[in-house]
């Protein structure tokens, strides 16, 4: 498979990043928007946040596995490091991630879109 090949729906089956990164905070907005951090909401908001990027994504049609993860931190000064790597084809599988924020808060997402045969 090529990363160029036309599917049913008329969507490439090369990834699109940039399409996913603003995907993914409308998302972000939509769930937890001008909030402020809090510590009770955080299990509710990181679920909401990769139950509606894996719904919006799915719905784009397009030949993909998709993993999504989340991670929201309070912000108080401390560092925050995220690294991922990925062993794939990359003429048709991609990632992206995702680095929001507020005044109160920060919100990590990454998505890993695996080409399916």
């Amino acid at each position: 498979m090529t990363g160029m090949e036309e599917y049913p729906n008329g969507n490439e089956g090369s990834f699109n990043s940039e399409e996913a990164d603003g995907l993914v905070k409308e998302c972000i907005e939509a769930v937890v928007g001008g909030d402020d951090y809090s510590l009770n909401h955080v299990n509710k908001w990181t679920a909401s946040i990769v139950e509606r990027c894996l719904t919006q994504l799915v719905k784009q049609g397009k030949p993909y596995k998709y993993i999504v993860t989340c991670a929201v931190m309070q912000k108080t000064g401390a560092g925050l490091h995220t690294a991922n790597s990925c062993y794939w084809d990359t003429a048709v599988d991609g990632s992206c991630t995702v680095r929001w924020e507020n005044r109160t808060m920060y919100c990590v997402v990454s998505v890993f879109a695996v080409a399916i045969p």
